[in-house]
């Protein structure tokens, strides 16, 4: 809002040309997030206390029974102080600030209908997988015809460390880029079991594509870079930084011990949205690096199911995701958090070396 009424200024006073800057108006709009986060985080959460939204625990994980009754849902607060950040700082005439509106939306839609069914029916018993699955899809495929059908975008795939190499796959860009925003957002589903687990590596990986958006839509870096151009994608640098400003708020009351949980409404949309911004920034294949972590987590969950079935009863991990398996090895939980954040500090900055290693 304040880029569309005052730039325009700007020929008359140029003290308002600062609002042209998207550095300036991303770090503007991260620190709007976080300090709405932190202003209505204790009355978000007394009302989710009103309104009963209790954490399940699994009695699989004795640790976390204390944890019993801790709000959920807190994705809310993340989306309210995203879009609030949004509405102030972002050039609201932007088509890619929407379709990441979009996505953020249609997925935590998805999330919050699990979560309420799971506060519905108790035990923690969400939609049906085929539901929440079938929900995922469609909003990726809204997202991705958007995308695929936008002239400036190219369904053409970066390949790290290969700057000769970029087969374009045609129509078969859509179900990809379809697979790479549903499996996104079940990874951090999946890696959302600790306090601050998921939150802390998204942050991370929102920083990373912040970056990656900024030289995309910059027509000097990204031919400097070697990475494919595409006019208007900077805008969405205020998105991640908006994005990160409202994680971060949001960690504030979600460090351990959690105030509240970010439930399937916050998993699901960051999650989703990562994907989306991987898919955008033509960073598709990066993205199994920035989120590496998440790829652990998942990989985890798939080789304990099918080693499971395949030897009739036998483990490869105390149990699954990773993180409880650490947990039932008695590791602390503060410990398991701070080393896994770790983790995605270093793989954020490996993606990121990949820019110029070309």
């Amino acid at each position: 809002m304040f880029y569309n009424l005052l730039a325009p200024l700007a020929s008359d006073w140029t003290f308002f040309n600062v609002f042209r800057y998207i550095t300036f108006r991303s770090m503007a709009a991260m620190i709007t997030a976080l300090v709405a986060s932190i202003l209505i985080g204790p009355r978000f959460i007394a009302w989710l206390h009103r309104i009963k939204c209790g954490q399940f625990i699994h009695e699989d994980v004795k640790t976390h029974a204390a944890k019993a009754g801790t709000p959920t849902m807190g994705g809310l607060l993340v989306l309210t102080t995203l879009l609030f950040s949004l509405l102030l700082w972002t050039d609201l005439s932007n088509y890619y600030i929407w379709q990441a509106v979009l996505v953020f939306t249609g997925f935590g839609l998805v999330g919050l209908w699990d979560d309420f069914s799971k506060l519905r029916h108790h035990k923690n018993r969400g939609i049906p997988g085929w539901a929440k699955m079938t929900g995922q899809i469609l909003v990726a495929i809204v997202a991705m015809c958007l995308l695929y059908t936008n002239p400036d975008y190219s369904s053409r795939l970066t390949i790290p460390f290969a700057k000769d190499i970029n087969p374009d796959i045609g129509l078969l860009y859509l179900p990809f880029g379809v697979f790479i925003m549903v499996a996104s957002s079940n990874a951090v589903n999946l890696t959302d079991g600790l306090d601050g687990l998921a939150i802390g590596p998204a942050i991370v990986a929102l920083l990373v594509f912040s970056i990656f958006s900024y030289v995309t839509g910059n027509t000097r870096f990204a031919t400097y870079l070697l990475v494919p151009y595409i006019p208007d994608v900077g805008e969405v640098t205020v998105f991640c930084a908006a994005l990160t400003g409202a994680g971060l708020g949001f960690l504030w009351f979600n460090t351990y011990p959690a105030q509240v949980f970010m439930g399937d409404v916050g998993s699901l949309s960051i999650g989703g949205t990562l994907g989306y911004l991987a898919l955008l920034c033509k960073q598709e294949l990066v993205l199994a690096v920035v989120g590496g972590l998440f790829v652990i987590e998942t990989l985890s969950v798939i080789f304990q199911v099918g080693y499971f079935r395949w030897t009739g009863g036998k483990r490869i991990f105390r149990m699954a995701p990773l993180h409880h398996h650490f947990e039932l090895k008695g590791v602390p939980e503060s410990k398991i958090i701070i080393r896994f954040w770790i983790a995605s500090i270093l793989l954020g900055l490996m993606a990121l070396s990949m820019l110029k290693l070309r």
